[in-house]
């Protein structure tokens, strides 16, 4: 193996796939560092094709998975079976610190979260680039929807998207294959929210998912409706690195990937005032190799790729390379969850659904996105993802457990119900942060990371509202036993996890400039969650990608110019 590169990819989840892609297509030789095993697309998805009776459980999750992954299973029991478990960390094996509560989620490996990422992906708006400088929150974005909007549809267009057009400014359309179908009950609901509300409306989730023809990678095709997501999808029919970016990277001949590669420092020349490569423990033998590249690309998810910036410590940034700010590992961002109401419905007996839908209803923002939609208790929004369903038909005592009873009871689906959760917007403060713990370290001798972040006042009152909105929503649509619920909410429970390293004007505010560039270092880009400068109420996967692929474009330009 080489030990020059043109360019350097830390990370092979969502943002440092589409980097590999983009990078080894413009003709850079370049180098994929991923801290992980290497997962190979369908070869290594060995639960792929298992039924619930194939496993020892029955595909639940286990006490044998809640003692190796007990931090993780506090927000994501319902992602964490014996069918998806090996693609989650121990968490005794890569520890972390609670200041205040934080559930860490983490795939290392190759593909990272984009093999169990949940696939909704929505566009932020201009309403969300606006929101901070209208506001006086936080910063500026140094960028605003019409930049990034080109690099969404290119985006979108090789991942493949299902959804449908609204037209709404608060939620632009994306470049879309044909939606998913809305079940009945979701049908009624949609025309009742209609009939009652003109400031609301429900639409199919906007999913990553082909639904018609084919998309680029390795054979990827149309959604077979399994709803087997998170155990790596054999047809690739949802995006993710492995079966999709890392292929057109590797067929160009310019990607060397390197598994097993904890990248711990980006190495900084001061005399050029450059970054000239990084440092490696390789995790099984633990030896420390240098690489050099003439970029590089910081894409290992918002946390890592913040760690890795405060352990690149040097005479000229000694509190973590670029710096200069002070806010590098603080606005750390979220969205906030784990409330919402369900509800019975009456009728429909006789109607069921086909196949396993992997998505089901969005209802996007309807406060705080102009005129009469303003309130003045809180700042920024929410949406809601759910849908309806019917469940197991549970009989109505003993005398149903066995015989020709039970036979009719398991061949007769229970009644419907539906359920919708919220999604809402946490704004940047400056106090909620992750540092580093160099008295607690890991098995490779790096320091471990500690959080302390919790929501504030403004999302507070935003989930009273959210939780009253919901309610009220289901009880229009003549639905019954109503019931509404506030689970509590604590960082890192959705799993987007953001800011810790944010876009800005300048390097007195921020760490990186309009193109994903540090401020001080401009050879190095951060494109991942890290790079956000608020956090909107959407899935931000979308937008990581299409950061992604705008800022390699500048840095091929500014290369072959000689700028960097």
């Amino acid at each position: 193996m080489l030990d020059s590169y043109d360019a350097i990819v830390i990370g092979t989840g969502i943002s440092g796939g589409w980097a590999a892609k983009e990078l080894c297509e413009k003709g850079l030789k370049t180098l994929v560092l991923e801290r992980g095993r290497m997962v190979k697309h369908i070869v290594d998805y060995h639960t792929a094709h298992m039924d619930p009776w194939d496993f020892k459980g029955g595909d639940k999750t286990t006490q044998e998975i809640m003692k190796k992954q007990y931090k993780q299973i506090r927000s994501t029991k319902y992602a964490i079976h014996e069918s998806t478990s090996h693609f989650f960390v121990n968490d005794d094996e890569h520890p972390y610190n609670e200041d205040k509560p934080f559930d860490w989620v983490r795939g290392y490996h190759v593909g990272g979260k984009s093999l169990m990422w949940a696939r909704q992906v929505y566009r932020l708006s201009e309403i969300d680039f606006e929101a901070n400088a209208k506001e006086g929150i936080g910063i500026d974005w140094p960028i605003r929807y019409k930049d990034l909007a080109p690099w969404y549809s290119y985006v979108e267009k090789y991942i493949g998207v299902s959804g449908e057009k609204l037209g709404l400014p608060q939620l632009p359309d994306s470049e879309f294959l044909k939606p998913m179908e809305l079940n009945c009950v979701e049908e009624k609901f949609k025309n009742d929210i209609a009939n009652k509300y003109n400031d609301r409306i429900i639409t199919n989730s906007r999913v990553a998912h082909i639904t018609e023809g084919t998309k680029p990678g390795l054979g990827r095709v149309t959604c077979q409706y399994r709803n087997r997501c998170r155990r790596g999808c054999p047809y690739g029919a949802y995006f993710s690195s492995n079966s999709s970016t890392l292929p057109a990277a590797e067929e160009t001949g310019n990607m060397t990937l390197r598994p097993n590669s904890i990248v711990h420092q980006i190495i900084y020349d001061e005399k050029n005032n450059r970054a000239s490569g990084v440092r490696v423990i390789d995790s099984e033998t633990k030896e420390v190799i240098e690489y050099k590249a003439k970029i590089i690309f910081l894409c290992a998810s918002t946390i890592a790729s913040t760690s890795i910036l405060l352990q690149s410590v040097s005479n000229r940034f000694p509190n973590g390379l670029g710096n200069d700010s002070g806010e590098l590992g603080h606005n750390l961002m979220d969205h906030h969850l784990r409330l919402g109401a369900s509800a019975d419905i009456d009728g429909f007996k006789d109607s069921y659904y086909t196949g396993r839908r992997p998505g089901g209803i969005y209802i996007p923002k309807f406060v705080n996105i102009g005129g009469s939609s303003n309130v003045k208790d809180f700042l920024r929004g929410y949406g809601f993802q759910g849908g309806a369903k019917r469940g197991p038909n549970n009989g109505n005592g003993p005398e149903e457990s066995y015989g020709p009873k039970l036979k009719e009871i398991i061949q007769t689906p229970g009644a419907w119900r539906i359920n919708i959760g919220g999604f809402g917007e946490i704004l940047p403060y400056h106090d909620n942060k992750m540092y580093l713990d160099y008295d607690k370290k890991d098995k490779w001798g790096l320091p471990t990371v500690t959080f302390d972040a919790e929501i504030k006042e403004n999302e507070i009152i935003m989930r009273k509202h959210l939780l009253q909105q919901a309610g009220e929503m289901l009880e229009s649509a003549g639905f019954k036993n109503i019931k509404t619920s506030d689970k509590g909410y604590y960082y890192g429970a959705g799993i987007h996890e953001m800011g810790t390293a944010r876009m800005g004007h300048n390097k007195q505010t921020s760490v990186l400039n309009k193109y994903n560039q540090i401020h001080s270092a401009k050879n190095v880009f951060v494109t991942d969650g890290s790079c956000m400068t608020s956090s909107g109420n959407v899935n931000p996967s979308l937008t990581y990608m299409a950061i992604t692929a705008r800022a390699v474009n500048h840095a091929v330009k500014e290369l072959k110019k000689m700028n960097l």
